[in-house]
């Protein structure tokens, strides 16, 4: 029998997801606050995708209720937010996966697994403004952020890479080796500048490019360290 939403517990959760590159090493973080309790959560995956962190950060946190909840889950994530206040998921299920007649949806196993966890609760899905002073939601930024440089990440089994993502994990070193995946030299390249983010550590001044497959390497010696001022 289904629970009375004035007899089911309280529940905030805020929620983070993080890759570095993207795809690359990711991580989530999780708060979940109800009356004085407390708690945190963390993980990470050594190949994936910012989307897919924000997305297992929710699911993470609603697998962590042992009962019947009324929950107001955060996220700085538009992807996330839109996606389930929407019922955009509900329609690419219903449309067995499809955007469209022709755009398959990226990262169907994740938004499975969300979907039924909400059917558990009652859920509203609120979006935050990322690095905009919201304690809880930079305190899982810098959740997501450490355990997306945790060793020994496991395997995101899920995640899927095309030929237009960034090899993270075997890469080319220099300009003029060839590329992993179709063995045309590469060419050196630097990126548009961003906006750097809150406790962000490094950046990369350069990548290596292929121009056939379109294959991005993030090599570690065009890593550049940030000086953290206290």
């Amino acid at each position: 029998m289904k629970m009375m939403a004035k007899d089911k517990p309280q529940v905030t959760i805020y929620t983070d997801g993080a890759a570095e590159p993207n795809p690359g090493p990711g991580g989530y973080g999780v708060i979940l606050l109800s009356g004085v309790h407390k708690r945190e959560l963390s993980g990470g995956y050594k190949l994936t995708t910012n989307n897919r962190m924000e997305i297992m950060a929710a699911i993470v946190g609603l697998k962590h209720l042992n009962r019947e909840c009324t929950v107001t889950l955060y996220s700085d994530s538009r992807y996330l937010v839109d996606a389930m206040s929407k019922d955009w998921a509900q329609r690419w299920r219903a449309n067995d996966w499809m955007r469209n007649k022709k755009d398959r949806v990226k990262n169907p196993d994740l938004w499975e697994e969300l979907l039924a966890l909400s059917q558990h609760h009652t859920v509203e899905f609120r979006w935050v403004r990322g690095h905009s002073g919201v304690r809880e939601n930079e305190r899982c930024d810098q959740l997501a952020a450490a355990a997306a440089k945790s060793s020994d990440l496991p395997p995101d089994t899920g995640y899927e890479p095309t030929t237009n993502n960034i090899s993270a994990q075997i890469s080319p070193k220099e300009p003029g080796e060839l590329c992993r995946k179709c063995g045309t030299a590469l060419i050196k390249r630097c990126p548009k500048r961003r906006k750097l983010k809150l406790h962000q550590q490094y950046y990369y001044e350069w990548y290596l490019f292929c121009l056939n497959c379109k294959t991005m390497y993030m090599p570690d010696s065009a890593k550049r360290f940030l000086e953290i001022k206290d």
